[in-house]
């Protein structure tokens, strides 16, 4: 694994795609983990075009060894650096049936523990008893955001899509983007495969239409301490 052409592509152009990071073994127990979870708690969203689950690492811990195995310890050290933790996980299932379609946008909120008033932090949103908040841009564009495959992922069953380099412009109106000067590329991903993208690029996904399922778990990481009266909703070491 050269990470060194990984780790200059997300500075870049703001992601890159790594395949075969876990074994079929792996996959297949990570999913079965997932399967034998009680789906009637409220961080569970389920409908017929999405399967969700927030704060995926802290209601299925039993999952965690599985996910961090050397390969992706390895990833988070050379890529990330030393002092990086988790700060937000999901689990999303796209599933076979989905019309779920999901319009270019920045990921520009964080998670925290309550809401309390401070400078640069806002707008605010809570959700279930979550808080959610935008904070100052450097806390941002210091995330990384790493999507774990557990199946293979195209354009036709709701692979990612991004502007490359729209990451490094700020916060950026998906209503102002200019066709004529950006490109859009499709993020193809394996099944065993990751995605590592920094959040403040522009990114949506197209409907399903393979009847492919689609299960992704994202998990956001970060080296920053929050202003003493907020914490990371899901720190994790």
């Amino acid at each position: 694994m050269n990470l060194q052409n990984h780790k200059n592509s997300i500075i870049e152009e703001g992601f890159t795609v790594i395949n075969n990071i876990f074994s079929d073994e792996e996959v297949k127990k990570i999913s079965e983990v997932i399967q034998d979870i009680d789906t009637s708690k409220e961080t569970f969203r389920k409908s017929e075009d999405l399967f969700a689950i927030r704060q995926f690492l802290k209601e299925i811990p039993e999952v965690k060894e599985l996910i961090f195995n050397e390969n992706l310890k390895r990833i988070i050290k050379e890529i990330f650096g030393e002092n990086y933790f988790t700060v937000k996980s999901i689990y999303f299932d796209k599933p076979e049936k989905s019309n779920w379609y999901v319009a270019y946008h920045q990921d520009l909120t964080i998670s925290v523990d309550k809401k309390v008033e401070l400078e640069n932090f806002g707008p605010w949103t809570t959700k279930q008893n979550q808080f959610a908040v935008q904070p100052p841009l450097d806390i941002l564009e210091n995330i990384f955001t790493i999507r774990i495959h557990l199946d293979d992922t195209d354009e036709n069953n709701g692979a990612l899509k991004v502007v490359p380099k729209s990451h490094a412009k700020g916060i950026y109106r998906p209503e102002t983007i200019d066709w004529n000067v950006e490109t859009e590329n499709i993020c193809n991903v394996e099944r065993s495969g990751i995605m590592i993208m920094k959040p403040l690029i522009l990114h949506g996904s197209n409907r399903t239409t393979n009847g492919k399922k689609r299960r992704v778990i994202h998990i956001e990481f970060s080296d920053r301490e929050l202003p003493e009266v907020l914490n990371w909703s899901e720190r994790m070491n």
